[in-house]
């Protein structure tokens, strides 16, 4: 008998046995609990998830409070704005596999920038969204006003009428956060194209590089951020891909309870996507039982790593959870079902 409410959580129930299936099977039930049992969940987002439009799945997650922060690269906070604004402009490459050097050649004269299958428009994305954030860089800087980089774009995102956006406002997970007010951090934003934008008008002695908040002001923030969040069932984690995005907020714990010395939970889950084995040492990330001897999991926290592309398993997880979010005793009967 089927659930017609429930149809990609049912085909999971029904046909993730084994393997990185398993994986993402009880990653996914362990999360629906928590979330049901009142608890919230952290993203941390690496890669270039924004252009692969993530956002699809991504933005409604948030509004359904299945989302309750995020840890971003300065790419992917950026690109998703680039997605609202110029999403017609964006050409793709689906036989990317086979370009050679001149095939990319060509590609850059014609002014995109290639991500995998697809490319940014350089005129459409980044020169458009320069003419609006630049002046608030520069009113800042006459201001002397001092802003984390996320701030920018939050406002700048719910400033651009939406007369002008391309893509689907629905789809934006940065319009989604903003609107939130989504608690978020952006560690190493300078790593981005507007951040070397950003540096350039310092350089040119235009803006005053103190009107962005530092790193280390952000996970000064992010203790107390932290804190509030982690309150009742506690806070969850869930990263995608490894890097910075990963690594500088799941810190926070460890750092609260030895170098503030307060009190403090531990992160009440933890789920890695990558399609980079994770190993001791790994651009990928630790294990999670590597990130049990610095105090960042505990070993009664769920832990689940699925080795696959988060493009594919993220969005499918994500629709999944939009069911049970929106009929919750349907789901837990399914899943009490396959768990008898």
């Amino acid at each position: 008998m089927t659930t017609p409410q429930l149809p990609i959580l049912e085909f999971v129930l029904k046909n993730y046995k084994n393997f990185n299936a398993r994986a993402t099977r009880d990653a996914l039930i362990s999360y629906w609990r928590h979330i049901e049992g009142g608890g919230r969940m952290f993203w941390a987002v690496a890669g270039a998830m924004s252009s692969a439009q993530l956002g699809i799945t991504l933005a409604p997650a948030i509004r359904a409070g299945l989302i309750h922060g995020l840890s971003v690269t300065g790419a992917n906070l950026e690109e998703s704005l680039f997605r609202l604004v110029a999403h017609h402009a964006y050409k793709d490459f689906p036989e990317y596999r086979y370009f050679t050097k001149e095939d990319d050649t060509k590609i850059l004269e014609q002014r995109m920038r290639r991500v995998t299958d697809t490319s940014i428009p350089e005129d459409e994305a980044f020169r458009a969204v320069e003419k609006f954030i630049v002046p608030m860089w520069t009113d800042a800087t006459k201001a002397g006003a001092r802003r984390f980089w996320h701030e920018y774009f939050y406002e700048l995102i719910q400033a651009i009428p939406a007369a002008s956006y391309e893509g689907n406002a629905d789809e934006c997970w940065l319009l989604a956060a903003a609107k939130a007010k989504l608690p978020i951090v952006v560690p190493g934003a300078e790593d981005s194209t507007f951040g070397n934008i950003f540096a350039s008008h310092v350089k040119l002695g235009e803006c005053s590089a103190s009107i962005v908040k530092s790193g280390i002001e952000y996970m000064a923030a992010f203790y107390d951020q932290y804190k509030e969040l982690s309150t009742g069932k506690g806070i969850g984690f869930f990263q995608i891909g490894g890097g910075i995005a990963g690594d500088f907020p799941i810190c926070v714990v460890p750092s609260i309870k030895y170098d503030l010395q307060e009190p403090v939970k531990p992160w009440a889950y933890f789920c890695q996507i990558s399609d980079s084995t994770t190993s001791y040492g790994s651009y990928s990330g630790a294990t999670p039982n590597e990130k049990i001897t610095w105090d960042k999991l505990t070993k009664d926290t769920p832990m689940f790593v699925v080795e696959s592309d988060a493009t594919v398993i993220a969005p499918l997880m994500l629709s999944a959870l939009l069911e049970c979010k929106a009929h919750p005793a349907e789901a837990n009967a399914l899943i009490a079902k396959v768990h008898a």
